[in-house]
């Protein structure tokens, strides 16, 4: 699950800044919605190791090697 990290708020916030959080809350939203719901799922992409091709290809050196 990916977590989603904000940086910290600075010690004095100028009336500039004050009018922000509107923009900042719809940011967060945004960037939330976009990591929560994301299509794409590496785990189930993820290779387990070398198949059995690799296995016939390597099976004369591996032996070598054990003994």
């Amino acid at each position: 699950m990916a977590s989603i990290t904000s940086p910290s708020l600075p010690s004095r916030a100028s009336r500039r800044e004050a009018a922000k959080p509107p923009a900042e809350i719809r940011a967060f939203w945004r960037q939330f919605f976009a990591r929560a719901f994301n299509p794409y799922r590496p785990e189930l992409h993820y290779m387990r190791g070398p198949g059995p091709a690799w296995r016939a290809k390597h099976k004369a050196t591996s032996r070598r090697h054990s003994t």
